[in-house]
């Protein structure tokens, strides 16, 4: 690339970033269509429903079609949300996708993809396989990056907004929660760079940051003590020891019972960041309490972060 269509790229996104911060106008949603991953429960649920309530042609991704998160959607929207089987680690199901999505387009085309798929599991590094590993990575990252690879010459033509549901735990380290922030770690990294590329092609890039949202999704994956001693071969069981394995599921088990009850302030950011003319790079989503100290936590001190998140793993 030579130097002068490198500074014509770079000059496009900077007028293309100043002309977003001078009007701050709600999208009208008439003619446009959004997709969304993992819509048979949690954030996707609620989501599709509230762009659907809005006029937006919704093409709701969902594991199961036939279960009973995608048929509540049928039975509580109206005839502009359509469901899509979509599990985003199957290139086949991603590929039937693109091709009903395009066959049902409506005027003004696809104007945002929001990746919200995602799993999530506890448990200590040394209490994991590379299948478990592998697993949550196949899910969490690799599906967003399949969904996006797929319909972002969609997106780019309408300009529109690609959405990626993260985590604290992308900059957040935690007791148990290494295999999740592995996966939401390498998609914040793909969403970064996906934001600069898309920049001299005018489309945004959002990514939403939920903090404990566990009660308000059921994401978090509940098992008892006896399901991880279970799982470990004899040597690790003497290594840790039952008392240390209880232990870690009592704490675990107390994190799930505070807290958000209540999806609405993620609903809230990815509305914002389909709709707005001038959608946040980030979405921090935590307590006020919280609030600060999240926003320091990246730029915090190696020595001083660990102390924070052993304090952390001890509350």
């Amino acid at each position: 690339m030579t130097l002068l269509v490198r500074v014509n790229l770079y000059f496009v996104a900077f007028f293309n970033l100043i002309s977003s911060y001078r009007s701050n106008h709600v999208l009208d949603s008439c003619g446009h269509a959004v997709l969304i991953t993992g819509c048979d429960s949690g954030f996707g649920h609620r989501l599709a429903r509230c762009l659907d309530q809005k006029g937006f042609v919704v093409f709701a991704g969902c594991l199961s079609p036939e279960g009973a998160g995608a048929q509540s959607l049928v039975r509580q929207s109206s005839s502009n949300l359509k469901i899509l089987k979509l599990d985003v680690t199957r290139d086949e199901d991603l590929q039937q996708a693109k091709k009903m999505v395009q066959e049902n387009l409506p005027e003004k085309g696809l104007w945002a993809v929001v990746n919200n798929a995602g799993i999530s599991d506890w448990a200590e590094i040394e209490w994991s396989t590379i299948e478990d590993f592998q697993h949550m990575v196949d899910v969490n990252l690799f599906g967003s990056i399949r969904t996006s690879i797929t319909f972002l010459p969609l997106v780019r033509a309408s300009k529109g907004r690609m959405v990626f549901v993260s985590s604290i735990f992308s900059f957040f380290y935690c007791l148990n929660m290494g295999a999740y922030s592995v996966s939401k770690r390498g998609l914040e990294a793909f969403a970064d760079c996906l934001r600069v590329e898309m920049a001299s092609f005018g489309v945004k890039v959002s990514i939403i940051q939920p903090g404990n949202f566990g009660q308000a999704t059921n994401i978090l994956k509940r098992k008892t003590a006896l399901d991880i001693w279970n799982k470990l071969d004899d040597e690790k069981k003497r290594i840790f020891g039952r008392e240390y394995i209880d232990l870690a599921n009592d704490y675990f088990t107390s994190t799930c019972r505070v807290g958000f009850k209540d999806a609405d302030p993620v609903i809230a950011a990815m509305l914002h960041a389909v709709t707005s003319a001038r959608p946040k790079h980030r979405y921090l989503l935590v307590s006020t309490m919280e609030m600060f100290f999240f926003s320091i936590f990246p730029y915090l001190p190696t020595l001083l972060a660990d102390a924070f998140t052993d304090f952390w793993g001890c509350c």
